[in-house]
Protein backbone atom coordinates (compact mmCIF):
# COMPACT_ATOMS: atom_id res chain seq x y z
CA UNK A 1 0.00 0.00 0.00
CA UNK A 2 3.22 2.37 1.13
CA UNK A 3 4.79 1.75 -2.39
CA UNK A 4 0.85 2.39 -4.15
CA UNK A 5 0.68 5.80 -2.32
CA UNK A 6 4.00 6.59 -3.13
CA UNK A 7 3.86 6.04 -7.05
CA UNK A 8 0.30 7.57 -6.82
CA UNK A 9 2.28 10.64 -5.24
CA UNK A 10 5.52 10.69 -7.65
CA UNK A 11 3.01 10.62 -10.57
CA UNK A 12 0.70 13.28 -9.72
CA UNK A 13 4.19 15.18 -9.06
CA UNK A 14 5.09 14.30 -12.92
CA UNK A 15 2.10 15.87 -13.96
CA UNK A 16 1.88 18.53 -12.37
CA UNK A 17 5.43 19.79 -13.07
CA UNK A 18 4.55 18.66 -16.71
CA UNK A 19 1.65 20.92 -16.70
CA UNK A 20 3.73 23.98 -15.54
CA UNK A 21 6.55 23.09 -17.57
CA UNK A 22 4.49 23.23 -21.09
CA UNK A 23 2.55 26.15 -19.47
CA UNK A 24 5.82 28.29 -19.53
CA UNK A 25 6.40 27.46 -23.07
CA UNK A 26 3.39 28.37 -24.06
CA UNK A 27 3.93 31.69 -22.15
CA UNK A 28 7.12 32.17 -23.64
CA UNK A 29 5.85 31.61 -27.42
CA UNK A 30 3.05 33.80 -27.25
CA UNK A 31 2.89 37.37 -28.31
CA UNK A 32 1.93 40.18 -26.32
CA UNK A 33 -0.62 42.21 -27.27
CA UNK A 34 -0.84 45.63 -28.32
CA UNK A 35 -1.50 47.27 -25.07
CA UNK A 36 1.26 45.22 -23.24
CA UNK A 37 3.32 46.40 -26.06
CA UNK A 38 2.40 49.94 -24.89
CA UNK A 39 2.71 49.15 -21.49
CA UNK A 40 6.60 48.16 -21.88
CA UNK A 41 7.39 51.17 -23.34
CA UNK A 42 5.75 53.88 -20.70
CA UNK A 43 7.28 51.76 -17.71
CA UNK A 44 10.68 52.47 -19.94
CA UNK A 45 10.07 55.89 -20.82
CA UNK A 46 9.61 56.41 -16.71
CA UNK A 47 11.59 54.01 -15.00
CA UNK A 48 15.11 54.66 -17.80
CA UNK A 49 15.54 58.52 -17.51
CA UNK A 50 14.94 58.25 -13.96
CA UNK A 51 17.39 55.61 -12.84
CA UNK A 52 20.21 56.34 -15.28
CA UNK A 53 23.24 57.56 -14.46
CA UNK A 54 23.03 60.71 -17.19
CA UNK A 55 20.71 59.27 -20.17
CA UNK A 56 20.42 62.55 -22.34
CA UNK A 57 23.95 62.74 -23.09
CA UNK A 58 23.93 62.04 -26.82
CA UNK A 59 19.93 61.97 -27.23
CA UNK A 60 17.87 64.69 -26.38
CA UNK A 61 14.91 63.57 -23.56
CA UNK A 62 12.44 64.99 -26.32
CA UNK A 63 13.75 62.44 -29.59
CA UNK A 64 14.33 60.06 -26.50
CA UNK A 65 10.42 60.26 -25.94
CA UNK A 66 9.15 60.57 -29.84
CA UNK A 67 10.93 57.30 -30.56
CA UNK A 68 9.28 56.03 -27.34
CA UNK A 69 5.64 57.29 -29.26
CA UNK A 70 7.10 56.02 -32.73
CA UNK A 71 7.37 52.24 -31.54
CA UNK A 72 4.29 52.63 -30.04
CA UNK A 73 2.24 53.69 -32.76
CA UNK A 74 3.20 50.72 -34.18
CA UNK A 75 1.93 48.21 -31.27
CA UNK A 76 -1.06 46.82 -33.07
CA UNK A 77 1.45 45.44 -35.75
CA UNK A 78 4.37 44.52 -33.44
CA UNK A 79 5.48 40.94 -32.92
CA UNK A 80 7.65 40.19 -29.79
CA UNK A 81 10.58 39.84 -32.26
CA UNK A 82 10.11 42.82 -33.66
CA UNK A 83 9.80 44.62 -30.41
CA UNK A 84 13.09 43.58 -29.40
CA UNK A 85 14.61 44.93 -32.56
CA UNK A 86 12.96 48.30 -31.89
CA UNK A 87 14.48 48.97 -28.73
CA UNK A 88 17.64 47.55 -29.78
CA UNK A 89 17.44 50.58 -31.92
CA UNK A 90 16.27 53.03 -29.23
CA UNK A 91 19.00 51.59 -27.26
CA UNK A 92 21.84 52.09 -29.78
CA UNK A 93 20.48 56.26 -30.17
CA UNK A 94 21.24 56.23 -26.37
CA UNK A 95 24.92 55.95 -27.02
CA UNK A 96 26.14 54.52 -23.80
CA UNK A 97 27.83 51.28 -24.49
CA UNK A 98 26.92 49.77 -20.65
CA UNK A 99 23.12 50.52 -21.44
CA UNK A 100 21.49 47.36 -23.16
CA UNK A 101 18.56 45.50 -23.37
CA UNK A 102 18.51 41.56 -22.69
CA UNK A 103 15.54 39.48 -23.59
CA UNK A 104 15.34 36.02 -22.49
CA UNK A 105 16.86 33.92 -25.50
CA UNK A 106 16.39 30.16 -25.46
CA UNK A 107 17.90 28.54 -28.79
CA UNK A 108 20.62 29.44 -30.87
CA UNK A 109 21.93 28.22 -34.29
CA UNK A 110 24.91 25.94 -32.76
CA UNK A 111 27.66 28.03 -35.14
CA UNK A 112 30.19 31.05 -33.68
CA UNK A 113 32.04 33.44 -35.97
CA UNK A 114 35.14 35.79 -35.34
CA UNK A 115 36.42 38.51 -37.41
CA UNK A 116 39.80 37.93 -39.28
CA UNK A 117 41.38 40.32 -41.76
CA UNK A 118 40.39 37.89 -44.46
CA UNK A 119 36.81 38.31 -43.63
CA UNK A 120 34.28 36.90 -41.01
CA UNK A 121 34.97 32.86 -40.95
CA UNK A 122 33.50 29.81 -38.21
CA UNK A 123 35.76 29.42 -35.08
CA UNK A 124 33.15 27.14 -32.74
CA UNK A 125 30.17 25.06 -33.62
CA UNK A 126 29.25 21.23 -32.41
CA UNK A 127 30.09 18.15 -33.49
CA UNK A 128 27.42 17.84 -35.76
CA UNK A 129 28.65 20.88 -38.12
CA UNK A 130 32.36 19.92 -37.38
CA UNK A 131 32.74 20.06 -41.00
CA UNK A 132 31.66 23.87 -41.29
CA UNK A 133 35.04 25.61 -38.93
CA UNK A 134 36.82 27.37 -40.47
CA UNK A 135 34.61 28.32 -42.99
CA UNK A 136 33.70 31.82 -44.47
CA UNK A 137 30.70 33.43 -44.18
CA UNK A 138 29.20 34.85 -47.56
CA UNK A 139 25.52 35.35 -46.09
CA UNK A 140 22.68 34.34 -44.65
CA UNK A 141 19.39 33.03 -46.97
CA UNK A 142 19.01 35.79 -49.74
CA UNK A 143 21.33 38.47 -48.06
CA UNK A 144 25.13 39.08 -48.61
CA UNK A 145 27.56 39.45 -45.37
CA UNK A 146 27.51 43.17 -46.66
CA UNK A 147 23.81 43.31 -46.26
CA UNK A 148 23.64 41.57 -42.81
CA UNK A 149 25.99 44.16 -41.75
CA UNK A 150 24.19 47.12 -43.26
CA UNK A 151 21.22 45.54 -40.88
CA UNK A 152 23.06 44.85 -38.01
CA UNK A 153 24.43 48.77 -37.92
CA UNK A 154 20.29 49.70 -37.56
CA UNK A 155 20.73 47.90 -33.58
CA UNK A 156 24.08 48.02 -32.74
CA UNK A 157 26.02 51.67 -32.09
CA UNK A 158 29.00 51.47 -34.29
CA UNK A 159 30.81 54.56 -33.47
CA UNK A 160 33.63 51.87 -31.88
CA UNK A 161 34.37 49.17 -34.61
CA UNK A 162 35.18 46.51 -31.82
CA UNK A 163 32.14 46.91 -30.12
CA UNK A 164 30.25 46.35 -33.38
CA UNK A 165 31.64 43.22 -33.81
CA UNK A 166 31.53 41.74 -30.55
CA UNK A 167 27.43 42.60 -30.62
CA UNK A 168 27.68 41.04 -34.59
CA UNK A 169 29.11 37.33 -33.61
CA UNK A 170 26.53 37.59 -30.41
CA UNK A 171 23.68 38.20 -32.98
CA UNK A 172 24.54 36.52 -35.83
CA UNK A 173 23.73 33.07 -34.86
CA UNK A 174 20.63 34.36 -32.91
CA UNK A 175 17.39 33.26 -34.25
CA UNK A 176 14.96 35.95 -32.84
CA UNK A 177 17.48 38.79 -34.02
CA UNK A 178 17.73 37.53 -37.65
CA UNK A 179 13.86 37.12 -37.70
CA UNK A 180 13.43 40.41 -36.39
CA UNK A 181 15.50 42.25 -39.27
CA UNK A 182 13.57 39.64 -41.62
CA UNK A 183 16.80 38.12 -42.73
CA UNK A 184 14.70 34.87 -41.74
CA UNK A 185 11.46 33.69 -42.00
CA UNK A 186 11.44 31.32 -38.89
CA UNK A 187 13.70 30.42 -35.88
CA UNK A 188 13.70 26.90 -36.64
CA UNK A 189 16.31 27.18 -38.54
CA UNK A 190 17.99 28.81 -41.25
CA UNK A 191 20.34 28.71 -44.67
CA UNK A 192 24.01 29.86 -43.69
CA UNK A 193 25.91 30.51 -46.88
CA UNK A 194 29.69 29.30 -46.12
CA UNK A 195 32.26 29.38 -48.57
CA UNK A 196 30.16 29.93 -51.54
CA UNK A 197 27.64 26.68 -50.24
CA UNK A 198 24.75 26.55 -48.46
CA UNK A 199 23.95 25.21 -45.34
CA UNK A 200 20.35 24.11 -43.66
CA UNK A 201 21.33 24.86 -39.88
CA UNK A 202 18.70 24.37 -37.15
CA UNK A 203 18.90 25.74 -33.96
CA UNK A 204 19.36 24.45 -30.76
CA UNK A 205 19.10 25.19 -26.99
CA UNK A 206 21.52 27.52 -26.80
CA UNK A 207 23.46 25.28 -23.39
CA UNK A 208 25.79 22.48 -24.06
CA UNK A 209 26.71 23.01 -27.55
CA UNK A 210 29.47 24.55 -28.10
CA UNK A 211 33.58 23.36 -27.76
CA UNK A 212 36.30 25.28 -27.87
CA UNK A 213 38.22 23.49 -31.19
CA UNK A 214 41.32 25.76 -31.09
CA UNK A 215 44.05 24.89 -29.16
CA UNK A 216 45.65 28.22 -29.23
CA UNK A 217 47.22 28.92 -25.58
CA UNK A 218 44.91 31.50 -24.85
CA UNK A 219 41.83 28.98 -24.61
CA UNK A 220 43.11 26.10 -23.04
CA UNK A 221 42.37 27.31 -19.43
CA UNK A 222 38.89 28.11 -18.42
CA UNK A 223 39.60 29.35 -15.23
CA UNK A 224 39.56 32.59 -14.37
CA UNK A 225 43.27 33.63 -13.97
CA UNK A 226 45.82 31.01 -14.58
CA UNK A 227 49.85 31.55 -15.75
CA UNK A 228 52.47 29.03 -17.93
CA UNK A 229 55.80 29.36 -18.34
CA UNK A 230 56.87 29.87 -22.50
CA UNK A 231 59.27 30.30 -25.07
CA UNK A 232 62.19 27.99 -22.81
CA UNK A 233 61.34 29.85 -19.97
CA UNK A 234 61.78 33.48 -21.29
CA UNK A 235 58.34 34.43 -21.08
CA UNK A 236 55.71 34.58 -18.67
CA UNK A 237 52.32 34.42 -19.43
CA UNK A 238 49.52 35.25 -16.93
CA UNK A 239 45.98 34.94 -18.51
CA UNK A 240 43.14 37.21 -16.42
CA UNK A 241 39.71 36.61 -18.19
CA UNK A 242 37.42 37.42 -15.93
CA UNK A 243 38.03 40.40 -13.16
CA UNK A 244 36.29 38.08 -10.16
CA UNK A 245 37.54 35.86 -7.36
CA UNK A 246 37.92 32.06 -8.05
CA UNK A 247 36.29 29.97 -5.52
CA UNK A 248 39.02 27.81 -5.22
CA UNK A 249 41.62 29.96 -5.39
CA UNK A 250 41.84 34.13 -4.19
CA UNK A 251 43.43 36.18 -6.65
CA UNK A 252 46.06 37.03 -3.09
CA UNK A 253 47.12 33.23 -2.84
CA UNK A 254 47.62 33.04 -7.24
CA UNK A 255 49.12 36.21 -7.01
CA UNK A 256 51.97 35.26 -4.56
CA UNK A 257 52.32 31.97 -6.51
CA UNK A 258 52.88 34.02 -9.53
CA UNK A 259 55.65 35.95 -8.25
CA UNK A 260 57.37 33.34 -6.55
CA UNK A 261 58.00 31.50 -9.73
CA UNK A 262 58.93 35.15 -11.93
CA UNK A 263 61.69 35.21 -8.67
CA UNK A 264 62.40 31.59 -9.34
CA UNK A 265 63.30 31.62 -12.99
CA UNK A 266 63.59 35.50 -13.81
CA UNK A 267 61.85 35.14 -17.10
CA UNK A 268 62.82 38.69 -19.64
CA UNK A 269 58.77 39.19 -20.47
CA UNK A 270 55.98 39.61 -19.25
CA UNK A 271 52.63 38.78 -20.92
CA UNK A 272 49.05 39.90 -19.46
CA UNK A 273 46.69 38.32 -21.55
CA UNK A 274 43.17 40.64 -21.29
CA UNK A 275 41.78 39.75 -24.91
CA UNK A 276 38.89 37.46 -23.14
CA UNK A 277 38.26 39.98 -20.81
CA UNK A 278 34.96 41.30 -20.65
CA UNK A 279 35.00 43.02 -16.93
CA UNK A 280 33.16 42.62 -13.39
CA UNK A 281 35.92 44.26 -10.47
CA UNK A 282 38.58 46.04 -11.33
CA UNK A 283 40.61 45.69 -7.40
CA UNK A 284 40.39 42.37 -8.26
CA UNK A 285 43.87 42.83 -10.40
CA UNK A 286 45.48 45.28 -7.83
CA UNK A 287 47.98 43.41 -5.62
CA UNK A 288 48.99 42.22 -8.83
CA UNK A 289 49.70 46.12 -9.94
CA UNK A 290 51.13 46.38 -6.57
CA UNK A 291 53.52 44.07 -6.76
CA UNK A 292 54.58 44.86 -10.45
CA UNK A 293 55.40 48.48 -10.07
CA UNK A 294 58.43 47.46 -7.80
CA UNK A 295 59.38 44.65 -9.68
CA UNK A 296 62.23 44.19 -12.46
CA UNK A 297 59.50 43.29 -15.48
CA UNK A 298 58.01 46.53 -14.99
CA UNK A 299 60.09 48.05 -17.58
CA UNK A 300 59.75 48.89 -21.86
CA UNK A 301 61.15 45.72 -23.87
CA UNK A 302 59.74 43.46 -20.72
CA UNK A 303 56.00 43.77 -20.40
CA UNK A 304 53.29 43.19 -22.32
CA UNK A 305 50.06 44.04 -22.33
CA UNK A 306 47.80 42.18 -24.79
CA UNK A 307 43.96 43.55 -25.65
CA UNK A 308 41.11 43.13 -27.72
CA UNK A 309 37.75 43.51 -28.86
CA UNK A 310 36.04 41.81 -25.77
CA UNK A 311 38.62 44.08 -23.62
CA UNK A 312 35.61 45.84 -21.33
CA UNK A 313 34.32 47.41 -18.89
CA UNK A 314 37.33 46.80 -15.78
CA UNK A 315 39.47 45.23 -17.71
CA UNK A 316 39.66 47.87 -19.62
CA UNK A 317 40.38 49.82 -16.90
CA UNK A 318 42.98 47.82 -15.80
CA UNK A 319 44.75 47.81 -19.31
CA UNK A 320 44.48 51.83 -19.12
CA UNK A 321 46.10 52.04 -15.80
CA UNK A 322 48.74 49.40 -16.79
CA UNK A 323 49.28 52.16 -20.07
CA UNK A 324 49.63 54.99 -18.21
CA UNK A 325 50.95 54.25 -14.80
CA UNK A 326 53.48 51.17 -15.98
CA UNK A 327 56.01 50.78 -18.69
CA UNK A 328 54.07 48.42 -20.58
CA UNK A 329 53.33 47.67 -24.20
CA UNK A 330 49.91 47.10 -25.49
CA UNK A 331 49.71 44.54 -28.37
CA UNK A 332 46.43 42.96 -30.25
CA UNK A 333 43.11 45.18 -31.02
CA UNK A 334 41.52 48.12 -29.96
CA UNK A 335 38.85 47.63 -27.21
CA UNK A 336 35.04 47.18 -27.33
CA UNK A 337 35.00 49.28 -24.45
CA UNK A 338 35.72 53.01 -24.35
CA UNK A 339 38.32 54.37 -22.34
CA UNK A 340 36.21 57.12 -20.39
CA UNK A 341 32.41 55.80 -20.31
CA UNK A 342 28.80 55.17 -18.59
CA UNK A 343 29.24 51.81 -16.63
CA UNK A 344 28.65 49.96 -13.15
CA UNK A 345 25.25 48.83 -14.63
CA UNK A 346 22.32 47.77 -12.95
CA UNK A 347 18.93 46.35 -14.44
CA UNK A 348 15.03 46.12 -14.16
CA UNK A 349 12.50 44.14 -16.30
CA UNK A 350 9.95 44.99 -18.28
CA UNK A 351 6.41 44.36 -16.91
CA UNK A 352 4.92 42.33 -19.87
CA UNK A 353 7.90 41.17 -21.72
CA UNK A 354 10.37 40.20 -18.94
CA UNK A 355 13.19 41.98 -20.84
CA UNK A 356 16.13 42.96 -18.67
CA UNK A 357 16.70 46.50 -18.98
CA UNK A 358 20.68 47.48 -18.38
CA UNK A 359 21.76 50.80 -17.51
CA UNK A 360 24.86 52.63 -16.14
CA UNK A 361 24.54 54.47 -12.39
CA UNK A 362 28.63 56.11 -13.23
CA UNK A 363 30.59 58.21 -15.13
CA UNK A 364 33.88 56.66 -15.63
CA UNK A 365 36.92 59.41 -16.47
CA UNK A 366 39.71 57.01 -17.11
CA UNK A 367 41.70 59.17 -18.91
CA UNK A 368 40.51 62.97 -19.63
CA UNK A 369 40.79 64.08 -22.91
CA UNK A 370 41.15 60.18 -24.45
CA UNK A 371 38.14 59.91 -27.20
CA UNK A 372 36.74 56.15 -28.17
CA UNK A 373 38.55 52.52 -27.59
CA UNK A 374 41.78 52.23 -26.10
CA UNK A 375 44.47 51.75 -28.74
CA UNK A 376 47.18 49.38 -29.13
CA UNK A 377 51.00 50.21 -29.23
CA UNK A 378 51.33 47.28 -32.00
CA UNK A 379 48.11 46.35 -33.77
CA UNK A 380 47.87 42.81 -34.92
CA UNK A 381 45.76 41.62 -37.62
CA UNK A 382 44.84 37.89 -37.05
CA UNK A 383 44.46 35.80 -39.89
CA UNK A 384 42.06 32.96 -40.30
CA UNK A 385 45.50 30.85 -41.52
CA UNK A 386 47.36 31.02 -38.79
CA UNK A 387 44.30 30.76 -36.38
CA UNK A 388 43.76 27.25 -37.81
CA UNK A 389 47.65 26.38 -37.04
CA UNK A 390 46.85 27.51 -33.75
CA UNK A 391 49.39 30.15 -34.24
CA UNK A 392 48.60 33.51 -32.05
CA UNK A 393 50.21 36.44 -33.75
CA UNK A 394 50.57 38.77 -30.62
CA UNK A 395 52.21 36.07 -28.73
CA UNK A 396 54.40 35.32 -31.90
CA UNK A 397 55.48 39.06 -32.06
CA UNK A 398 56.36 39.44 -27.97
CA UNK A 399 58.48 36.47 -28.68
CA UNK A 400 59.81 37.93 -30.99
CA UNK A 401 60.43 41.67 -29.92
CA UNK A 402 63.31 42.92 -29.07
Amino acid sequence: MKKLNLLKTRLKFFITSAIFFFSILKLGAQNLTAQQFVEDLEFLKKELPKRHKNLFAKISEEEFNQKIEQIAQKSKTLNNEIFEIELYKLIKEIGDEHTRIEPIYKTKFPINFDFFKEGIYVTKTDSLHSNLLYKKLNGVENKTTNEIIKDFRKIIKSDNQSYFEIYFQNFINNPRVLKGLKIIDTGAHANFILNQQKYLISSVQKHNFYEPFSKLLRYRNNDKYWYEIIDDGNIIYFNYQDCSEQDNKPFTVFNDELFRDIDKHQPEKIILDLRNNSGGNSAILKPFLDKLSENYMNKKGSLYVLIGKKTFSSALMNAVDLKRNFNSILVGEPTSGNVNHYGETRGFRLPNSKITVGYSTKYWENWKGYSGSLLPDIKIKYSIKNFQKNIDEAIEYVKNAR
